[in-house]
């Protein structure tokens, strides 16, 4: 049935803001950006990763005014459900670079049964984690 997912989405208060933070502090690459009148449809990846996440406003068509209020308003609270879990091959190295470049890393890396993890958020209240899968 399903092969794989493609695209997945979390939405941020500002689109460009969002790109200066997963492009220029996270190193994720630009996929898609394109005006589409309604919306600005904007993906970023991780480079030779095909998935992809859509930095998405919320707002119409899908949403009335008070509705994305709201959703605004628990985006900057941290309580809008958007997580992103990335892997990387050195959890402690990726986390005091993330540091150096002004990341809000809210956990240090710490030894897990699956690996080696540690916490970050963006600047809208998104949540991330960056895993060191045990192998």
């Amino acid at each position: 049935m399903f092969t794989q997912i493609g695209i997945s989405q979390i939405y941020v208060l500002d689109q460009d803001a969002a790109l200066d933070f997963y492009v220029g502090k996270l190193g994720l690459e630009i996929r898609t950006d394109i005006d589409l009148g309604f919306m600005r449809w904007l993906t970023v990846g991780v480079p030779g990763d095909s998935r992809e996440i859509l930095l998405e406003k919320p707002g119409g068509p899908m949403m009335d005014a008070l509705t994305t209020e709201q959703v605004r308003d628990l985006v900057a609270k941290g309580a809008a459900g958007g997580w992103l879990i990335f892997h990387t091959t050195d959890c402690r190295t990726t986390y005091q670079t993330l540091l150096q470049r002004g990341v809000e890393m809210t956990q240090e890396p710490m030894e897990r049964d699956y690996g080696i993890d540690c916490a970050g958020r963006d600047p809208f209240g998104n949540h991330f984690r960056i895993t060191q899968p045990r192998t």
